[in-house]
């Protein structure tokens, strides 16, 4: 038996607790960088925030829409009082959402939910930007 809608709702909703944690964890993360070359990635990590919370939003009324329960629960977060390791963890985290949304947008052509899998594919589009900032700043 292939993967039912009530598989991909609890993926969904452990997708949104990592929406919820990346938030949370880049609110931190830009509040305690420090050192000068650090000062125009912890203006975009505030960016990253606010836009890890309208991944949120989408996620929650998807599953709202198909009939599932968003989750208030939150992933685990990561802390470091080293800056680049702040990074780094932010970089996981977003190679992570990236395979993640991947793996989601298969699952939801796979049970013919297009609408969901554009919402997915624009969430995955961010995500992806996400990344390219931060291996920027990593890799400088």
């Amino acid at each position: 038996m292939g993967l039912t809608l009530e598989d991909l709702l609890r993926a969904l909703n452990k997708d949104l607790e990592w929406e919820y944690a990346a938030a949370i964890q880049y609110v931190q993360h830009a509040a305690i960088i420090t050192g000068a070359q650090y000062e125009s990635i912890q203006k975009e990590l505030l960016i990253h925030a606010q836009e890890e919370m309208q991944h949120a939003t989408m996620l929650a009324e998807q599953i709202d829409y198909l009939g599932g329960v968003p989750s208030v629960e939150v992933e685990k977060r990561e802390v470091s009082p080293d800056t680049l390791e702040m990074l780094k963890q932010d970089l996981r985290g977003e190679q992570h959402a990236i395979d993640s949304y991947k793996e989601r947008i298969a699952q939801a052509e796979g049970l013919r939910e297009y609408g969901l899998r554009r919402i997915l594919e624009d969430i995955l589009i961010q995500e992806e930007e996400h990344k390219r900032d931060l291996l920027t700043v990593i890799h400088d």
